[in-house]
């Protein structure tokens, strides 16, 4: 025989009796959503970092050098321009079948909190960048790039697992030191940020937090 509880209906004075798996389906439901909402985006692609980190050297081996001749700056902006659209769809899509695996979605309360966390840095970066361009200032560009994309990964990494934040903390020393060194310098910070960095948080999650 199937068992039934009752449960008030409110503002309507009156109870309702439903059958008591309907009820444990319900506050099983109720359960995931809370802890979903507080807990991390566990679903952050570690095999999609190490892409993301490969897409980042091959940038620096195929843009060169940004000092060595004005003539040289558009070619290198479009090579970085490009490299930074192919790592967002390698990101996106690494991500996208990690929540897959594990079961989850990229618009879940914890994902949302996440890319809303990246979102202001990114856009600011974003127009900060052809600020620059206009005014003739892209030596500029790849400490404003480490500096606010560091920002952006500690923003959102706040909800994820705790080696994200951290990474997002040295892409920002290594956009500091970016202001402080020769411009010989820019080449190898920007392979230490956006390859080293990525390559290495990312093996670091993919073994910690699967894959």
């Amino acid at each position: 025989m199937k068992q039934a509880v009752e449960m008030p209906i409110e503002g309507a004075g009156r109870r309702e009796t439903i059958p008591l798996h309907e009820h444990a389906a319900r506050n099983l439901s109720f359960i995931r959503g809370t802890m979903e909402a507080a807990g991390p985006f566990t679903a952050v692609p570690g095999w999609g970092g190490v892409g993301v980190g490969v897409v980042g050297l091959a940038a620096v081996a195929l843009g060169g050098d940004p000092a060595l001749a004005d003539t040289n700056r558009a070619a290198w902006l479009g090579v970085w321009l490009s490299a930074a659209a192919v790592a967002v769809v390698v990101g996106i899509a690494s991500a996208w079948l990690k929540c897959r695996r594990q079961g989850t979605s990229l618009t879940s309360h914890s994902g949302r909190r996440l890319l809303l966390g990246l979102s202001p840095a990114l856009a600011a970066g974003a127009v900060i960048t052809a600020a620059l361009v206009s005014a003739d200032a892209l030596a500029l560009a790849p400490a404003v790039w480490l500096l606010l994309y560091g920002a952006a990964v500690v923003s959102g990494g706040i909800f994820s697992v705790r080696s994200v934040p951290i990474m997002g903390g040295l892409f920002m020393l290594v956009g500091l030191v970016e202001i402080l060194a020769p411009a010989s310098w820019t080449p190898w910070l920007l392979a230490v940020g956006f390859g080293g960095l990525h390559i290495v948080f990312g093996l670091w999650i993919a073994r910690h937090h699967g894959g």
